[in-house]
């Protein structure tokens, strides 16, 4: 053995994990390929490609075939990148436009085929959330810091503190749909910009008091739109690239790019062919926020949406989920009684791992979308009592849930919606990352948490012996229990006519059909 193929043999090795997160964006789809060791993300390979599915997005909001193609071809290139990275170690959100697109599932059903790993499609403020978190991890703040990312179709607006958000918006507005509708025939006019720029002032009267009121120490823009108008606000400039950004350079740019006349002689060495079609648009809306905002200076991170969603995989290896603080925040908003719901969750989770084999309930996120469901299935008893499972998915469904995809979002909402009370499955919504048979199964095992603890007394749930078979669930209670108890014995044969429209069968022994009579 030589010694170059000696030396490495008495070095102690770490643990290493290897993972990938992709960025389906608005404008550019973006592969970024890490390894975490030792709690920190090492970025291996990058891949970007502009594709523009904002451009094809209609004003009914329908993705145009052509889009979807470029988008599909995209994901071939990444599946190359792909080969041979565990379902575990690869995460992939989708933005703005998948978000808005009324046939996006259509995409997202045609992409299935071409990589083994779900798309999310994450809402504007958890896409803000994961923004900042990027930026956080790879830019050191003393303070607050206002983070804006300017993406093809929504720009996000953070501003945060350490490690920690403190207010996330995405507003409905890009460079790519704002250039296709100021810019359309690539003029650059005067008129058109204020025109633009208005529009933008129209989204940011949502938020500019507010963040103007908390404030912050530093502005960081992020994106490919911000880095390119960064750069050709330093371009003439003898004193180097990190001189913030203000705005009367962004009016210099502005008036240039009015000089210029047309997108096509927009003759700037640094400004890529990509760049150039969508830049006027992101140029209207960085002025429109230096302008609402109050911004005195921006500087450029590289650091984005991908980056933080490598960071949060890093956290879920190593640190605790964020989602234990969202769920955290809303049961103290909204009143939670903890105590009984963690007996459901108890209870609830006990029911779960004997049906996890026969129900094939293996998929990473039912456990804990069921938990935190169990967790969280009282925060409609604040508005009333009466129709709690109406009250608390409506809230689960609307409101911010940092940590959590649309989906899963989504999933928590049905699975509350449906805790008690009668089953319409008809009402069930539509998913792409979740099967319609597993969600059935995680209603059934959240409405028997439930019933079982609608005593709301520690300890009344007896030992039980519980058994799953492929569409049955059968519970023994200890001998004399139900006899004692002829409420809860009347809701559980009840409860066995609902699951009927789940296509279950619960089974209870011993035999109460014999000791009550329910309304067919």
């Amino acid at each position: 053995m030589t010694q170059h193929e000696s030396v490495f043999n008495d070095v102690e090795t770490r643990e290493v994990n290897k993972v990938a997160a992709l960025d389906i964006g608005s404008n550019s789809f973006h592969l970024v390929v890490a390894r975490i060791v030792a709690g920190s993300v090492q970025i291996l390979h990058r891949v970007k490609q502009k594709v523009r599915l904002a451009e094809g997005l209609s004003d009914d909001d329908i993705l145009s075939d052509e889009a979807m193609e470029r988008g599909l071809a995209m994901l071939k290139v990444v599946a190359e990148s792909l080969k041979g990275f565990e379902p575990d170690s690869v995460r992939i959100v989708a933005t703005h436009t998948l978000r808005k697109a009324r046939n996006a599932r259509d995409f997202i059903n045609a992409a299935k085929h071409i990589l083994p790993y779900p798309i999310e499609v994450i809402s504007g403020v958890e896409e803000a959330r994961l923004i900042y978190s990027g930026v956080a991890h790879t830019n050191h703040a003393d303070g607050q810091q206002l983070v804006i990312d300017i993406g093809g179709g929504s720009t996000e607006f953070v501003i945060g503190e350490g490690f920690t958000p403190l207010l996330c918006r995405s507003l409905q507005m890009g460079c790519v749909s704002y250039t296709k509708r100021f810019f359309p025939d690539g003029e650059l006019k005067s008129k058109a910009f204020q025109r633009a720029i208005t529009a933008a002032a129209q989204e940011l009267e949502l938020i500019d008091n507010k963040y103007r009121r908390l404030g912050w120490v530093q502005c960081i823009g992020t994106s490919g739109t911000i880095r390119s108008l960064f750069t050709l606000c330093q371009q003439d400039r003898s004193n180097g690239h990190d001189t913030p950004v203000t705005l009367k350079r962004l009016r210099h740019l502005m008036k240039q790019f009015v000089n210029a006349g047309h997108i096509d002689k927009l003759d700037y060495p640094d400004l890529s062919e990509d760049r150039r079609v969508v830049i006027a648009g992101g140029l209207a809306i960085l002025i429109a926020a230096f302008k609402a905002l109050e911004i005195e200076g921006l500087v450029y991170s590289p650091a984005a949406l991908r980056e933080g969603v490598l960071y949060q995989m890093e956290d879920e290896l190593h640190h605790a989920d964020i989602r234990g603080r969202t769920a955290s925040s809303l049961a103290t908003r909204y009143d939670v009684d903890t105590s009984q719901a963690t007996m459901v969750l108890n209870t609830t989770l006990t029911l779960y791992s004997e049906a996890e084999s026969a129900w094939k309930l293996r998929g990473k996120d039912f456990k804990s979308m069921l938990g935190w469901a169990a967790l969280l299935h009282e925060v409609g008893m604040q508005i009333n009592s009466r129709g709690i499972q109406k009250h608390s998915a409506y809230i689960l469904a609307n409101v911010d849930m940092p940590g959590f995809t649309q989906e899963q979002q989504l999933l928590l909402a049905t699975l509350v919606r449906f805790h008690r009370k009668k089953i319409r499955t008809s009402e069930l919504p539509g998913f792409n990352l979740f099967d319609e048979q597993a969600i059935k199964r995680l209603i059934a095992l959240l409405r028997l948490g439930v019933l079982l603890n609608i005593k709301r007394q520690e300890g009344f749930v007896p030992d039980l012996i519980i058994e799953v078979e492929q569409n049955e669930l059968r519970i023994t209670f200890p001998d004399g229990w139900l006899d004692e108890k002829p409420i809860i014995s009347a809701d559980l044969l009840r409860e066995s006519q609902y699951w009927k429209a789940l296509a279950l069968k619960l089974t209870i022994f011993p035999d109460i059909t014999q000791l009550h009579q329910i309304e067919s």
